[in-house]
């Protein structure tokens, strides 16, 4: 497989889709930024999906599950400011309706729609304004960007990326969007993320790529803890690259699917490096688990630890931490072979410290990256997650979110 990253791509790199955004009225006013986008193919698509775990779910997220489960959603509508969350019944009549007014601006079925919102919960969606702003959306090729706008709430910047899979002597693109910097926390984050490919896949093939490539990515990303009500992850793949429907027995499966995961797992560090408050990425790996699933959750429950986060925000070598939070997960663990390094630099060796000099450590935290990677000796399973430092910006941020 050649899979390279096309510079400033986004989801309308892939042939056939094309995106629109405007400002509605859902956010405060400022040049440029927009609260209510489309994204979609004129060829029907095939489409997949995950989406939040949270037993309260905004009725956006829960219509929008069971149109991309039906498996052919070619379009997806987001607004950003109101997570039209917490608010009855009312919530489900507006998504409907949002989800009814893109089918006819498109031409297509209501079942062909996904509708996303992100924002503040309990408050109900501006119905008349989203009614005459969903008309101005005017669609172009190249627009991604305005997209990616689209859907920020307390993000810093947009988050997407494109990349070309070269396989099997044919060409893919893929590309990909998504938002989230604060309520992120495995299972999923609070995020929404959308992927497109010109790769023609076999829906059931899909769905078990966009399972397996979030738990490889998003469910592997923790900034405070906290879990939303409106996650959202979607693939919408239109076939426009022609050729063989993909599926379990073809050649370029599995470097779709690799291809699919380097996209959203750059996504997900995205979300994390641009954490409320946040100024340092850090990766924890656990090498040599007894499973899979053990080394997963090793790795999710360090890089959730508020203690571990402070220490990073203030460049602590307090790799008792690590230990302490490792040996509150699921992973079976024999102290007596465990192995710490901090950024290559090992610091306790088959379960016994290694001297070291704590300010060459405290230099090497300075760094606005930052790897935790240990040895459990038991397995032959490793997994990576990826957090964000605690800081007191995240504290002021959030004591005042709605006021």
């Amino acid at each position: 497989m050649n899979t390279n990253f096309i510079h400033e791509g986004s989801v309308t790199d892939v042939q056939g889709f094309e995106a629109g955004a405007t400002y509605a009225g859902m956010k405060t006013y400022a040049k440029d930024k927009y609260d209510l986008g489309i994204l979609w193919s004129k060829q029907v698509c095939v489409s997949a999906g995950v989406f939040t775990t949270n037993k309260i779910i905004s009725p956006s997220t829960s219509v929008s599950r069971d149109n991309v489960h039906k498996g052919n959603v070619q379009a997806v509508t987001v607004n950003s400011g109101i997570a039209n969350a917490g608010v009855g019944n009312a919530g489900k009549l507006d998504a409907e309706e949002v989800v009814e007014l893109t089918a006819s601006k498109l031409g297509i079925e209501p079942n062909n729609v996904a509708f996303l919102s992100t924002g503040i919960i309990g408050v109900e969606l501006p119905m008349a304004l989203i009614r005459t702003a969903l008309q101005k959306i005017d669609f172009q090729p190249k627009s991604g960007q305005m997209y990616a706008k689209s859907m920020m709430t307390t993000d810093t910047k947009p988050k997407e990326c494109a990349v070309k899979v070269s396989t099997n002597g044919r060409e893919f693109t893929i590309g990909g969007v998504c938002k989230g910097t604060g309520m992120i926390h495995p299972n999923m984050a609070t995020m929404l993320a959308v992927v497109t490919t010109d790769a023609p896949i076999d829906q059931k093939l899909l769905q078990d790529i966009v399972k397996y490539t979030a738990d490889e990515s998003f469910n592997m990303i923790s900034v405070d803890g906290d879990m939303s009500t409106n996650d959202s992850y979607i693939i919408l793949s239109n076939g426009a690259a022609g050729g063989k429907t993909i599926t379990y027995e073809s050649p370029e499966q599995e470097d779709i699917k690799n291809g699919i995961k380097e996209v959203v797992l750059f996504l997900a560090k995205e979300m994390v490096r641009d954490g409320e408050g946040a100024t340092k990425l850090f990766q924890v790996t656990i090498e040599n688990a007894i499973s899979i699933e053990e080394a997963r959750d090793a790795a999710r429950t360090i890089s959730s630890s508020s203690l571990v986060k402070t220490a990073v925000h203030g460049n602590d070598p307090n790799w008792g931490r690590l230990l302490a939070s490792l040996g509150s997960s699921k992973a079976e663990i024999d102290e007596s072979k465990l192995s710490v390094y901090i950024n290559d630099i090992c610091i306790l060796e088959n379960g016994l410290p290694i001297p070291y000099f704590k300010d060459a450590i405290v230099q090497q935290m300075i760094e606005s990256e930052i790897t935790f990677r240990i040895n459990l000796n038991l397995g032959e399973s490793t997994a990576s997650a990826w957090g964000c430092n605690l800081s007191e910006e995240y504290v002021r941020f959030n004591s005042a979110y709605t006021t």
